[in-house]
């Protein structure tokens, strides 16, 4: 992403940026709703069930998207002993990937529909 910068395209810049916070959101929001919906409130007493990007977004590692290409954002905290099924734990690591693929599903589909 600093290639943009540097080559003058800051609006561009601008754009992912913002598209990248927002999909990190979602994506750790994915986790949290799917620990919450199994039973585990750890997350939404630590006010991370929410879409806020300010919850989710670590600065490290948000610097590290726009200087190495990759990042990453918080972890959402679960307590395992709190979900009482046997697969929670998978569910609640799918989520955010899920969530990914119903992002992508989205945006590609508001791409390809017809003027």
């Amino acid at each position: 992403m600093l290639p943009l910068l540097l080559n003058g395209q800051v609006l561009l810049f601008g754009i992912i940026l913002v598209a990248i916070i927002l999909s990190l959101s979602l994506h750790e929001y994915g986790h949290a709703k799917a620990a919450n919906l199994l039973g585990d409130d750890t997350a939404a007493r630590q006010g991370r069930l929410t879409l806020n990007p300010a919850s989710h977004i670590d600065p490290l590692g948000l610097l590290m998207v726009v200087f190495v290409g990759f990042g990453y954002a918080k972890p959402v905290p679960f307590n395992p002993r709190n979900v009482k099924q046997n697969w929670g734990g998978a569910a609640i690591a799918a989520a955010g990937p899920l969530m990914n693929l119903l992002l992508a599903i989205v945006a590609v589909n508001e791409y390809l529909r017809p003027p």
